[in-house]
């Protein structure tokens, strides 16, 4: 029998892999995987870009790179996030494979088997994956239409104490639940961190992905509103700006923990894909990354609307779901006495499958709720599935 770290031993199954197979499989209609639209990937600007390069710039695109980052990258990210008012004074920037690998680098000079991590509750299912990883507890704490119930926060910090080491929010359109947080609810946030010894770690991949321009000032981050003095570590991801497939991720944060990430980051993989860093460089820098997001916002709006006005001619009463501005989810709430895996069962067997409420739970208990995903979904078949899944939740009222 091997002899597991306890490290591997705390690891929690994930329902991460089980769905990208649901997701890829054709006969059923999938609202699980938390991806981009293929048909709206930008092939033909990859295609585009690597044309137009130079001879020294492809030969150093297939070669290795510095652990921090393809300069010129970090360059043009630096000009992209000080456009979003985001502070670089004390703070370093570290190019990651995916936003998942600057969580896990964060975990990992950060978290202490015991030490305690407070999350919103439900919660990315990757981060909590992560938590558990190294040994963390879980705290939480639940949301409302306007973010983390501040109140409930406070409770968990304050009789937690001490043991909490991390903070964990994703605060504009939340996954799973799709929400944004208001700005003085993100205020309030930093009001009942502050003087606390702990990180925030602020996960952004979705928070240019609103559907109306007049909701952009709600996206600002909160690392942008605490300035550079508090300590708040910001991940965002190109996975959602222009490809999953590229794995890149960023990590913006104090200078002495991102240094620390990056010396755990030569241990890994030594460098993230440098081949991929030309290319994200030479997008930013072309000016490309407005035109593009113009057109994802549109189509996913759109889709959010079918959804929307499926589950409201097809859900049965007394069930509920939120209403995003933008990113590619929507939470649907059920009775506390339905179960989703029973619902799942039942939907997947009828053609349409979603992810259950449990995944997301910090605690890994309730789950009388369900994720959604109508980015990926093709807009024709949005309303069949809804139709497949209402029934389900029908069959067990």
């Amino acid at each position: 029998m091997p002899r597991f770290s306890q490290s591997a031993q705390g690891m929690r199954s994930s329902e991460i892999r089980r769905l990208m197979a649901l997701a890829a499989d054709p006969s059923i209609i999938s609202f699980s995987g938390g991806m981009p639209a293929a048909s709206l990937l930008p092939t033909a600007v990859i295609d585009d870009i690597y044309d137009a390069l130079s001879l020294e710039a492809k030969q150093a695109a297939l070669q290795y790179g510095p652990t921090a980052g393809y300069p010129p990258l970090l360059a043009s990210l630096t000009e992209y996030l000080r456009s979003k008012g985001l502070p670089f004074d004390g703070q370093s920037l570290i190019i990651t494979t995916g936003a998942q690998q600057a969580i896990n680098l964060l975990s990992k000079v950060m978290l202490d088997p015991g030490d305690m991590v407070v999350t919103e509750n439900p919660s990315f299912i990757g981060a909590l994956a992560a938590f558990l990883s190294y040994g963390a507890s879980m705290g939480a704490a639940p949301l409302d239409d306007g973010g983390i119930v501040i109140a409930d926060l406070k409770r968990v910090l304050d009789a937690k104490g001490a043991r909490v080491k991390m903070v964990y929010l994703n605060p504009s359109f939340q996954n799973p639940a799709g929400i944004i947080y208001r700005e003085e609810r993100r205020r309030e946030v930093l009001e009942v961190l502050a003087g606390r010894d702990l990180c925030l770690l602020e996960d952004d991949p979705y928070g240019e992905l609103y559907f109306d321009e007049r909701d952009r000032p709600l996206t600002i981050p909160l690392k942008t509103l605490a300035g550079a003095k508090a300590p708040v570590c910001y991940a965002g991801s190109f996975a959602k700006i222009f490809g999953p497939g590229l794995r890149l991720g960023w990590l913006l944060g104090p200078r002495e923990i991102v240094e620390k990430c990056e010396l755990a980051k030569q241990s890994m993989d030594a460098c993230s894909s440098t081949f991929t860093q030309v290319l994200a460089h030479e997008y930013l820098r072309s000016g490309r990354l407005p035109r593009y997001l113009s057109t994802v916002r549109a189509a996913y709006a759109r889709r959010a609307t079918i959804m929307l006005d499926a589950l409201k001619a097809e859900m049965p009463s007394p069930v509920t779901w939120t209403t995003p501005k933008g990113g590619f989810y929507v939470w649907v709430t059920m009775p506390e006495s339905i179960d989703a895996s029973q619902v799942f069962v039942k939907a997947i067997k009828d053609g349409a499958a979603f992810v259950i409420g449990s995944a997301f739970d910090p605690y890994g208990e309730r789950n009388n709720c369900f994720r959604m995903a109508f980015s990926h979904t093709p807009e024709e078949k949005i309303t069949e599935g809804v139709r497949i899944i209402a029934s389900a939740v029908r069959s067990f009222q």
